[in-house]
């Protein structure tokens, strides 16, 4: 046991205080007290210098029309179709005239196939990403383009928009087989509407047509958007993990050439994306796009070697995850990616004479990257498969470079039979650390400030590689910034942690939230980012034991109607019961007559046949119907379900209060491969229960919900399949106190994510200190959101003057504030 040493405050607003309850509601109270008590002679965790970090996955065009500086979109001519969109090797460009895409003998390289046959008089033009092609009055562009014309050609290369010139053009002569020319282009005026058109006076073959931005991150050639770079530098990060996520471990986890060249989607493989970016692969993305491979692995390293974080790649381990459950079972294949890995840190880290030492050199970087972590895996449902893999590769690694640390992890859940099975066996074989993923609602985050409290302080560390709350408004910001008081409390054993994802372009979304946001002309900050970013620019070396005043335990029972609901699946329901904790009757629907007794609250097809109330709409989403009475507690529901086709199962929900929340159990979810029971606060949900399984089509099953005060207990077909108990308190009010030894200050770091504000009393013990303090605060409405023009959700400084030992200070509602009070 640590010794810990409390120190009880003596103004009457601490006592006062100290008995204080549940607070209230902000319009029949505007001021809520608190306590905060510090003990700075007790001896809390040691917090490291990689405590928060950056994750970067190429998700909502991250990438390419992204951090990748590149202003032309698909300049390979490379696209291909990706999950039934209909991408082809001409998007984002038209044609005026005659051109065709090939795919022969006459390509740049093996790598490059594709390229475009233009002929005599006709011209091309890409219109870029978002609006279009981004420029800046003043500013300096360079335009490239491989091509290929035996008898010789003039290329006229011109920058427009609709009212016309943006730039003067540029008139390049070709001649010759396949090579690289050249152009600048001084931008006129402003313009995100631009075009980039080539024309040619005779036939021509073009590959790899490109317009870059001189001013790019550090000025760097084949680099980075200035902004962009920019805003992760601003948060110090400690690490940089890279390239995913669900890009890892998804897809052909089969090389170029054996995976059909670039027609296939591919997992990551980091050797496609060194060396000459005319030589490197393109890929069908996870995400369900393309994406060139231009930043690729050199460019992270770069990255974090230029913020000053520690680079941290994640490799497949052959094992599927994000919603897929395939192990590939190829032991040629697994040697091939194990070597790969360790292809990868000579890559990073050997001699400039060394085989991959020498890739690296020649992309111009002949000093290491002092690489010294790497993770194998992303998200695996399945463990046992994942974790057999997994220790062929930590072997390996650690038998020729054991000063490497390989990073396990813990699956697609916080919680769950898959999640058990993951860290036990990461226990048993003593991994050093096991990455862990939730993305769940605010109110998860409020209750789970503790999660961390229990774990085995003898055992593995955590690496909280993705989380976020659900949301970009401020609420969901307050919820993350209460949970990361207990991270850092628990620095001992959360040794990582990373908000994600990173970036999003606002007109390219595939998941929400994300921390950044941007278009080709503007990016912006999240009320998360500015939260991480206060966290991550105010961390401390060490933990100084804290606590506070708090509010009491969540009470009453569980309540609420029913409801019946699919996801991209059709599904069948019958026999609906719902019988009070006295077997009087509160319900019962056997759809033999029609469905008046419902509510359709839901997208989706709903209607009776056959005596049963079915959904026929396949590609709808949260098809809720919902029935009964919101008071109802204390029942048993029963429901028949059977799904009819589809990629999921069904969701028969309880405890419904309205469209944003209930409970639900979720049986044959993520693509029909894990259940779990869910609830849904304000819109966003939290998994309590998870497991692994499927549903069968055609098949009728019995599922039975039992609702007892806060106990629920759920039966599949007779047999108990989970049980859950939801007591765990939503605390509005959360602290941390950690200690900067350079600066000699004590930073106070509170949350108060209420509508109320918090008057606390703070007793910092018998240490001496001095009587200003610099703030920083953030405090918004729980619902502001920031945008392109509006960031309502923006840190304010000041100064505090009398501050002593024991004072008293009021934080407003719904705010982070943090006090840094130097020490005398």
């Amino acid at each position: 046991m640590s010794r810990t040493r409390w120190r009880l405050g003596l103004s009457v607003t601490a006592l006062l205080a100290a008995s204080a309850a549940l607070p209230a509601p902000a319009q029949a109270a505007a001021v809520t007290d608190y306590t905060i008590t510090v003990d700075p002679a007790a001896r809390g965790a040691s917090i490291a210098d990689t405590m928060y970090g950056v994750f970067f996955e190429d998700i909502n065009r991250a990438a390419d029309g992204g951090l990748y500086a590149e202003l032309v979109q698909n300049r390979s001519f490379e696209y291909s179709a990706v999950d039934n969109r209909s991408y082809t090797p001409l998007t984002s460009w038209s044609v005026d005239g005659t051109a065709q895409v090939r795919d022969d003998s006459g390509r740049l390289n093996d790598r490059n196939r594709a390229y475009l046959s233009l002929d005599a008089g006709s011209s091309v033009t890409n219109s870029g990403y978002n609006t279009g092609v981004r420029v800046e009055k003043g500013k300096r562009y360079d335009f490239s383009v491989w091509a290929r014309a035996e008898s010789g050609t003039t290329l006229t290369v011109s920058l427009t928009d609709a009212p016309g010139p943006l730039a003067t053009a540029r008139r390049v002569a070709v001649e010759g087989g396949w090579a690289q020319y050249r152009a600048t282009f001084t931008a006129g005026r402003t313009s995100s509407y631009g075009r980039l058109t080539v024309a040619s006076t005779a036939p021509v073959a073009l590959d790899m047509v490109s317009l870059f931005p001189r001013d790019t991150y550090r000025g760097e050639p084949n680099g980075l958007r200035k902004d962009l770079a920019e805003k992760i530098e601003a948060l110090r990060p400690g690490f940089v993990r890279f390239p995913g996520g669900c890009l890892v471990n998804t897809g052909s986890m089969q090389d170029y050439s054996e995976a059909g060249g670039w027609q296939r989607a591919r997992s990551y493989q980091w050797k496609d994306t060194v060396g000459p970016v005319e030589e490197r692969a393109t890929n069908a993305n996870f995400w369900g796009y393309n994406q060139s491979y231009g930043l690729g692995y050199y460019e992270y390293f770069r990255l974090a070697e230029d913020v000053g974080a520690m680079p941290l790649p994640v490799v497949p381990a052959l094992v599927t995850g994000c919603g897929q459950n395939r192990a590939v079972d190829d032991e040629a294949l697994l040697r091939r990616h194990i070597q790969d890995t360790l292809d990868l840190v000579e890559f990073a880290n050997g001699p400039a004479t060394s085989t991959w030492g020498k890739v690296r050199a020649r992309m111009g970087h002949p000093e290491p990257f002092h690489l010294t972590h790497i993770e194998v895996g992303n998200e695996e449902n399945l463990p046992e498969e994942f974790f057999a893999r997994f220790q062929k590769f930590r072997a390996a690694i650690e038998a020729e470079y054991p000063e490497i640390t390989v990073i396990s992890n813990s699956g697609p859940d916080d919680t769950g039979t898959i999640f058990d099975t993951a860290w036990k066996l990461n226990r048993d074989a003593d991994v050093v650390l096991v990455d862990e993923h939730y993305y769940n609602s605010p109110q998860w985050f409020l209750r789970n400030n503790d999660r961390y409290d229990s774990y085995d302080r003898q055992g593995p560390k955590v690496f909280l590689g993705e989380y976020a709350s659900q949301g970009n408004a401020w609420r969901n910001g307050l919820a993350e910034a209460a949970f990361m008081t207990g991270l850092e409390r628990n620095a001992d054993v959360v040794r990582l942690a990373s908000y994600a994802p990173l970036f999003a372009n606002e007109d390219y979304v595939q998941w929400r939230p994300d921390m950044v946001w941007f278009n080709n002309h503007a990016s912006w900050n999240s009320a998360n980012y500015e939260v991480q970013k206060l966290f991550m620019t105010n961390t401390g070396d060490r933990v100084v034991p804290s606590r506070a005043s708090g509010t009491p335990a969540a009470g009453g029972p569980i309540t609420g109607a029913i409801g019946l609901s699919t996801w991209a699946t059709s599904a069948a329901y019958d026999d609906v019961k719902v019988t009070a904790a006295d077997g009087a009757p509160l319900f019962d629907d056997d759809f033999s007559g029609d469905a008046s007794r419902w509510t359709h609250t839901g997208g989706g097809s709903w209607s009776i046949r056959d005596g049963q109330y079915v959904q026929t709409d396949e590609a709808a989403e949260n098809t809720l119907v919902q029935a009964g009475d919101p008071s109802w507690h204390d029942y048993d529901l029963h429901v028949k379900a059977t799904k009819k086709s589809g990629k999921e199962g069904f969701l028969v929900a309880f405890g419904v209060k309205n469209t944003g929340n209930y409970y639900w159990w979720n049986l044959g979810g993520w693509n029909n491969t894990r259940s779990a029971v869910e609830q849904a606060a304000d819109g966003a949900k939290s998994t309590l229960i998870a497991k692994a399984g499927s549903v069968e089509t055609g098949r009728a099953y019995d599922l039975d919900v039992k609702v007892r005060g806060r106990q629920v207990t759920l039966y599949l077909d007779g047999q108990e399949w989970g049980s859950f108990t939801d007591d765990q308190k939503a605390e509005p009010f959360r602290q941390v106190v950690t200690e900067d030894r350079h600066t000699g200050e004590l930073i106070v770091k509170v949350v108060n994510a209420q509508d109320a504000r918090a008057r606390t009393a703070i007793d910092l013990g018998d240490v001496k200190v001095r009587s200003r303090a610099r703030v920083t605060t953030l405090a918004a409405a729980a619902d502001a959101v920031n945008t392109e023009t509006d960031t309502p959700v923006t840190p304010v400084t000041s100064t505090l003057d009398g501050v002593s030992a024991r004072f008293t200070y009021t934080f407003p509602a719904n705010s982070v504030t943090f006090l840094r009070i130097r020490q005398r």
